[in-house]
């Protein structure tokens, strides 16, 4: 051993051996391999020294026996083999029960190894409910702080503030001498333009600050943390690898960064980066079990449940985050999933509502039940809130892919900080002058959500008393100002959320999206509620309207035109109902509100099948094959596979042979993941196909066993034991003996419903069981991509 250049771990000493190498040692370059399919046999029939100190024979290392460390695992931007790892998986589980049947240990630890998932599940959903209270109750003082300060303690918000005050009254609830705002502070006066100047100033400082300090967190710390992160985590569960996308630095950043970016004012909600976080937790709590530590797609199954669970503690929907991971995050989905996935939102569900964040014993902020049912005639407005919904989604993704599009194709990108900056102070600039657009997103639904009650203070409740009835009241002034507001907030939100989704810093777009609905159906339901008040005779209303009665109820119209606006975005159907349903309690409204979903989906998937995340990720490259997209051209597997005809031959292994210095030039000529094994050149008979990173660990990994053994055979044995040349390394272990295949003729329809539904990196092609070629997933989706006229290079794909 004293040639360390030569007998190394490193692939440098395998690649590159030193000028001064002794002519006795034994040149691996010229060992032959052997993919055979014969019982292996260890790669030198001779015992040596274990550990290199004589104290008897080591077993040599067989890569089917004995995995070499570090078998297997992925690159950074490359896809799992789910089969594989299924296949890992399960002889994990067979050696666990087998031995569980020998010893009380073997069963405690077969024990242990099954509870280990629903364990995991608990862990992930503390640790996500325990975070998103943290988040929700940072983000409403820091937001508070924007507007003035409570004098008895500034970590209090302006609720908390007033709350133990005395001189509040029922009309100025939000009112008391404990708080101030900045302008009073500053001043001494509330009232008057100087004191409205420099609550306006403090107002636009406070959110270049917060955006400030995200965009700046984000860029030096954890690039990852920008964004919803739902494209990526939909990427992932898919099989993609992005290393640190769901590290512990990515957690901390996105956290803190939430924080000050719902904060800021910027036209974005905390849900979908909630979901980040969640997985983040999950990916996290998985590298202290062994099970999904080195399980790639073990690991993938707890990330479909860690989805769930960020729904759950954004909305307070355990139901709908399960079914909102089933319909839009998750690629593999299967039963015992759904149940992990039930138990860890309810747990983050409950833990959330143990922090109580907002102080009302509720979950979400925007918790309302409405009294008055609704009519049938009112389908039609409901229906026509759901076309507005499918106009805005379609529009929104044509507009914001756009301005994604510029951003990364200008000089715009190399300054996201100045582009943050730019956008928070023009936000902040247009938004405070209107009450409406100044108050939080969650804020604004809530208030749009609002059932108006006779001792309610709202302007949006400012109706002309003309009896104590709640019901029959024509709209008064106050009103009036009220919904000109409410008219200028919705193009102002409409406009900014374009340019801001998709900035540098945390930004969800479920609470937007859904503001922009709650506003377009609030003032439709008070528009249906004075044609009602004034129209009491007209058909559609008579028989159900009568005077007096409470006919129509505008907070449902702007919980439908929620709803309507976020599945026109995101095509979410069945899992939006049923997060609306728990938002507000109301099961009586559940059929205005699949009437409308459904209506938004059919309209924007008139102008795109695509919703947000997946434009996203078409934007980005990512290698995701859309489970909800239909392959409709008429393509065989023999017109995609590679190579072409003006293509260079197939770069492939023989089954025996082939020398290790051959195999070396082979691997350093090409860039291939894997590599087909075939009987021999002449017949192209399909063997199995090994993987480029298994096969150089295991060359390496015989190579220092090679070198171990000639320099440290043990001196009792003959000198004439000594091998001439080197026997041929036995590498079946490595090789996959039945990798998928596919004929020429197979219709590329089904071929890819295989890729989809097996999640498979590359599929290889015969004909008469002879090679002819090979399909990956990237060959896949570039075809797709010509299909559809799109570039087929933009696929960001190893």
């Amino acid at each position: 051993m004293e040639n360390p250049g030569y007998c190394s771990g490193s692939f440098d000493g395998l690649h590159h051996p030193s000028d001064d190498d002794d002519d006795d040692m034994v040149d691996i370059a010229g060992a032959t391999l052997d993919f055979s399919s014969t019982d292996d046999v260890p790669p030198l029939n001779r015992d040596f020294a274990a550990g290199m100190n004589g104290n008897g024979p080591a077993k040599l290392v067989d890569p089917l026996e004995d995995p070499v460390p570090g078998l297997g695992t992925y690159e950074d931007f490359n896809t799992i083999d789910w089969v594989r790892e299924k296949s890992k998986d399960r002889d994990r589980h067979r050696e666990i029960t087998k031995k569980s049947r020998q010893s009380t240990v073997a069963l405690l630890h077969s024990v242990s190894d099954a509870f280990s998932g629903w364990l995991l599940m608990l862990l992930v959903g503390l640790m996500s409910g325990a975070l998103a209270g943290g988040i929700d109750i940072a983000a409403h003082w820091l937001t508070d702080m924007k507007d003035g300060v409570c004098l008895i303690g500034f970590w209090f918000n302006h609720e908390h503030c007033c709350w133990t005050s005395n001189e509040t009254t029922f009309q100025e609830r939000d009112r008391c001498p404990q708080w101030q705002s900045w302008g009073e502070l500053i001043t001494g006066t509330s009232e008057g333009a100087f004191a409205y100047i420099m609550n306006y100033l403090m107002y636009i400082f406070w959110a270049l600050l917060f955006s400030f300090l995200a965009v700046t967190l984000v860029r030096a710390f954890a690039p990852y943390a920008c964004g919803s992160g739902i494209p990526e985590i939909k990427t992932i569960l898919s099989g993609f690898i992005i290393r640190g996308y769901l590290g512990k630095w990515t957690l901390i950043i996105k956290t803190i960064t939430l924080v000050l970016a719902v904060s800021s004012g910027l036209s974005l909600g905390k849900e979908g980066p909630l979901v980040h976080v969640a997985c983040c937790c999950a990916n996290i709590l998985c590298h202290l079990f062994t099970k999904y530590r080195k399980n790639e797609a073990k690991r993938r199954e707890v990330l479909s449940a860690a989805a769930a669970v960020g729904v759950s503690v954004a909305f307070g929907a355990p139901i709908g985050g399960v079914l909102f991971s089933l319909e839009e995050v998750s690629y593999y989905f299967p039963l015992k999933t759904l149940w992990r996935s039930f138990f860890a939102a309810l747990v983050a569900a409950f833990t959330l509502r143990s922090i109580n964040p907002f102080g009302n014993s509720r979950l979400v902020l925007f918790y309302v039940e409405f009294h008055a049912p609704w009519h049938l005639v009112e389908l039609a407005p409901f229906v026509l809130l759901g076309i507005f919904g499918g106009l805005w989604g379609a529009l929104f993704i044509k507009a914001n892919i756009a301005w994604c599009r510029i951003r990364k194709s200008t000089r715009l990108g190399h300054y996201p900080v100045t582009e943050v900056l730019v956008v928070a102070a023009l936000t902040a600039l247009l938004a405070y002058p209107n009450s409406y657009t100044r108050m939080s997103g969650a804020e604004l639904i809530s208030e749009l959500f609002n059932d108006c009650s006779l001792l309610d203070s709202s302007q949006l409740c400012g109706y002309k008393q003309v009896s104590n009835s709640l019901a029959d009241r024509p709209a008064g002034e106050g009103l009036y100002t009220a919904l000109w507001q409410l008219a200028l907030a919705l193009i102002f939100k409409m406009m900014i959320t374009v340019i801001t989704f998709g900035m540098k810093v945390p930004s969800g777009l479920f609470i937007p999206s859904m503001a922009v609905g709650a506003i377009a159906g609030r003032l439709l339901g008070v528009g249906m509620e004075q044609l009602a008040y004034y129209n009491h005779d007209w058909l559609i209303f008579k028989g159900w309207c009568s005077p007096g009665a409470d006919c129509i109820t505008p907070g449902l119209y702007a919980m439908v035109g929620a709803a309507a606006c976020l599945g026109g975005v995101t095509r979410m159907t069945v899992s939006l109902v049923v997060i609306m349903f728990e938002l507000t309690g109301g099961l009586e409204y559940i059929v205005p509100l699949m009437a409308a979903t459904m209506t938004s989906k059919w309209v924007a998937d008139a102008f795109g099948r695509e919703g947000i995340y997946e434009a996203h990720i078409r934007l980005n490259g990512y290698p995701f094959l859309e489970p909800k997209e239909e392959f409709e051209h008429s393509s065989l597997a023999v017109d995609v596979m590679r190579p072409r005809r003006s293509d260079p031959a197939l770069a492939v292994l023989t089954q025996e042979g082939m020398t290790v210095g051959e195999v070396e030039t082979l691997v350093e000529s090409t860039h291939y993941s894997g590599f087909p094994v075939v009987v021999s050149q002449e017949s192209q008979r399909l063997v199995g196909f090994v993987l480029r990173r298994d096969l150089l660990i295991s060359i390496g990994q015989n190579h220092i066993l090679i070198c171990v053994s000639h320099f440290n055979v043990n001196p009792q044995l003959p000198s004439d034991n000594a091998p001439e040349a080197p026997p041929p390394l036995r590498l079946r272990g490595i090789m996959d003996l039945s990798p998928f295949t596919v004929t020429d003729h197979t219709p590329m329809d089904i071929t890819v419903d295989i890729f989809r539904k097996l999640g498979l990196r590359q599929c290889l092609v015969t004909h008469n069981g002879r090679l002819l070629g090979i399909i990956t997933k990237k060959d896949i989706l570039k075809h797709m991509a010509q299909i559809a006229n799109r570039d087929p290079d933009s696929i960001l794909f190893n």
